[in-house]
């Protein structure tokens, strides 16, 4: 059987399972609509009379190129952002569109017959949290007229999903999204809930956009110590980048604080585990999750600079030659272009937007 033989019955095998997926949801819609003429079910919460504007919808455009340096072999140190809870200082509404965001999500609301507690639907939500490497969060629009995350306490008369439409890696595909279908689906009948599935084929679209943009400004920026002489011996290494400031991670790589819990740009070895020696570090920046104003490409070639002395070495580029003041100018220059370019697509580097699509 040919590779085009493959493609076309593997191509046919995702409609086939698509409008599957179609049928079945039409056939629940309509047993749902026969369940609700003759439930009388009530959550026993007050109802609030009057709808709030549901988080519009919005079509991202994204026609940018991008892409950047990385230190060959080297892979960035990820963290996990952080953009959910309640800070005490975060208005409701700002923290609920960090995690439903329009711009970078397929939103799914979920009509509610009657309003619904927290403390009901948590642990329900909480069984439907990722599809693939995709996360989902969920907003409601409490009795006080705002969307907000979905806490304990709160009472709400609208939900609203929303599935992250692409990673670094891949974007939102057809089989994720009709598993997503499939079992929002059985979510929503145990929360009372009915969704509002938006077309595969418009969400696959805004994926695939979505992805080009990401895939095109996943740049990562090296900078490469060499030694004047003498490999550096591991053991008398930790201890001089511990005073430059770099925090020792349990996988051997070190990571410069930015100050607010975050990483600046992280450090490598260049050799494995249990090694005794080396002759190269490789300092690197994650250009898109960290913020211009950190200025983390002058902070790391500067760390780069206080290390020469420190360690008598020569900073060089990836073919182990000297780089010069001029070159990381320019490439300095480069940052900022990239910078430019991010914040005009509305995701600036170092955003939650940012830190979402690039951890």
């Amino acid at each position: 059987m040919t590779d085009i033989q493959l493609t076309a019955i593997g191509g046919a095998v995702v409609f086939v399972g698509a409008v599957f997926v179609y049928n079945k949801w039409q056939e629940h819609k309509a047993r749902k609509s026969v369940e609700r003429a003759f439930s009388s079910e009530h959550d026993d919460v007050l109802m609030r009379s009057g709808d709030a504007p549901a988080v519009p919808r919005q079509e991202p455009s994204f026609n940018l190129a991008g892409g950047g340096d990385s230190a060959e072999g080297v892979q960035p140190l990820r963290t996990e952002p952080v953009i959910s809870g309640d800070d005490g200082e975060t208005p409701a509404a700002e923290r609920a569109i960090s995690l439903v965001d329009p711009l970078i999500d397929c939103l799914i609301p979920l009509a509610l017959e009657v309003a619904v507690r927290g403390d009901k639907i948590l642990p329900v939500l909480h069984t439907l949290r990722h599809v693939g490497n995709k996360p989902i969060h969920y907003i409601g629009l409490a009795v006080s007229g705002d969307w907000e995350p979905i806490v304990h306490g709160g009472v709400y008369t609208k939900l609203q999903a929303g599935v992250q439409m692409a990673s670094r890696t891949t974007a939102l595909n057809e089989l994720e999204y009709s598993e997503l279908v499939t079992r929002l689906r059985t979510l929503a009948d145990e929360i009372g809930a009915e969704p509002e599935i938006p077309d595969m084929i418009e969400v696959m679209g805004e994926a695939k956009t979505l992805h080009r943009f990401v895939a095109g400004h996943d740049a990562q920026l090296g900078v490469n110590l060499m030694s004047n002489g003498a490999p550096w011996a591991i053991s008398t290494l930790i201890g001089a980048l511990e005073k430059q400031g770099f925090d020792v991670r349990p996988d051997g790589r070190y990571a410069m604080p930015d100050g607010d819990g975050g990483v600046l740009f992280t450090l490598s070895t260049n050799v494995t585990l249990g090694a005794d020696t080396t002759s190269h570090l490789t300092l690197l920046l994650d250009v898109p999750v960290v913020a211009p104003a950190r200025d983390g490409f002058g902070s790391m070639v500067a760390c780069a600079r206080s290390m020469v002395a420190r360690l008598d070495a020569t900073i060089v580029d990836d073919s182990n030659q000297p780089l010069m003041d001029e070159a990381l100018a320019e490439i300095n220059g480069q940052v900022r272009e990239f910078y430019d370019e991010m914040a005009a697509a509305d995701i600036p580097a170092g955003s939650t937007r940012a830190l979402r699509l690039f951890s």
